[in-house]
């Protein structure tokens, strides 16, 4: 049981680190009107492990506040994150194929929220919605599926081997 907890958090955090690390690699094109945010990549991540979720909650939640966001921004994309990725994890067993969905969808319906009440961009909602959408189905849809189809190789190894 002590090992199963210690695997669960050890993977959490380095969800959570790598989140974080992304998103201050790539903080050029993380943040604003137009954003491929690349570390939302990681939103397919429950399909192979529940640690993922308080992994990437915590990991935009950190990498939110270091980019610099406002408080409305740090509560409110960490949350759409959060529902993205507990949307991923109830599509794990039989949607796995749209698993991508949940994230890009809290994100796409959120954030442009975020931008416009939080940041005074003065776009039109539905330009926003666009535009974060097509970040989203970029970060999450094309790059988060591939990542989906490299770890769906190595599954049995890296997770299932950990106890979870």
């Amino acid at each position: 049981m002590k090992n199963k907890n210690v695997s669960y958090l050890t993977q959490a955090a380095m969800i959570a680190a790598i989140y974080v690390v992304l998103t201050a690699l790539f903080a050029p094109i993380s943040f604003g009107e137009i954003q491929i945010r690349i570390a939302e990549m990681l939103t397919v991540l429950p399909i192979f492990t529940p640690a993922a979720i308080p992994g990437l909650f915590v990991g935009c939640l950190i990498g939110n506040i270091l980019g610099g966001a406002v408080l409305p921004d740090i509560i409110c994309g960490s949350l759409a994150t959060l529902i993205g990725a507990v949307g991923t994890y109830a599509m794990r067993n039989h949607f796995q194929k749209l698993a991508v969905l949940p994230p890009i969808l809290a994100n796409t319906l959120v954030v442009p929220f975020v931008l416009r009440f939080a940041y005074g961009v003065l776009l039109p909602i539905p330009f926003l919605m666009a535009t974060v959408g097509i970040g989203e189905i970029i970060s999450c849809g094309v790059l988060g599926s591939i990542l989906a189809v490299v770890l769906k190789k190595y599954n049995r190894r890296i997770f299932l081997t950990s106890g979870i």
